[in-house]
């Protein structure tokens, strides 16, 4: 029998710890959902999320020093948030940062759970770690700034790793994605790309001279680490 999905790790940042308390017990007694950690303050908060993703995040509106929705800003690619909130104001801010919903203060499991349900379902259909597309597939989708793009594969002149984002290069545009490159290397058809470095996957077909270890596209200089020279080589003989 195949294996259930991993629980969805979720974060409770609230100031009330009256709050923490009855979010983290729903979440115990939610299956699809673990808790990793709380934090009463969004400023610790952030160094947690920038460290340690997760893939939901319980976030209260109304903290000192800095607010919820402050946080929120501060992440170009923040995980999936449900906002909890003493008041229903919040309502359309949550809309505006495309928060998968808000709870109101006090909060019962029926209306968590609901919440709870929207992430699982968003989380299986856009989640960081996607599924590969298909073989005949000549396109994928990344997320950028909480919305979806399509990218056309056979646009993309490389794709460059920084930090925990990667930068996918078209001709026309520089898409900025909180992901790995092991994920962009499950989503690329091998067909058409190749590694050719850590930090480096290229198209094939926009390859336009090799020197010195490194290829060249759209005059950029990308080396070719020691460890992928071999099937570098043998992919370009082929190509």
């Amino acid at each position: 029998m195949p294996s259930s999905p991993a629980p969805m790790r979720c974060l409770i940042v609230d100031d009330d710890p009256l709050a923490v308390q009855i979010v983290g017990n729903c979440i115990t007694n939610t299956p699809f959902l673990t808790a990793v950690g709380h934090y009463h303050s969004a400023v610790e908060a952030a160094e947690h999320l920038r460290t340690s993703p997760v893939d939901l995040l319980f976030l209260d509106v109304e903290m000192p020093l800095m607010s919820g929705l402050e946080l929120l800003g501060t992440f170009p690619n923040p995980p999936l948030v449900v906002l909890i909130t003493s008041s229903k104001e919040y309502a359309v801010a949550a809309f505006e940062f495309s928060v998968v919903d808000y709870l109101v203060k006090p909060i019962s499991y029926a209306r968590f759970l609901k919440a709870a349900q929207k992430a699982l379902d968003q989380f299986s259909s856009t989640g960081t770690e996607a599924e590969p597309a298909p073989e005949s597939a000549d396109f994928t989708f990344v997320k950028v700034d909480n919305k979806l793009v399509k990218v056309l594969f056979d646009e993309v002149r490389y794709v460059e790793a920084l930090g925990d984002y990667v930068h996918i290069v078209t001709g026309q545009s520089k898409l900025i994605v909180y992901s790995t490159m092991r994920a962009v290397e499950e989503k690329f058809p091998p067909a058409l790309f190749v590694r050719v470095h850590r930090s480096f996957i290229v198209g094939l077909k926009w390859i336009q001279a090799i020197e010195d270890n490194a290829i060249i596209i759209d005059q950029k200089s990308i080396p070719i680490g020691q460890t992928y020279l071999r099937d570098v080589t043998q992919r370009l003989n082929k190509f």
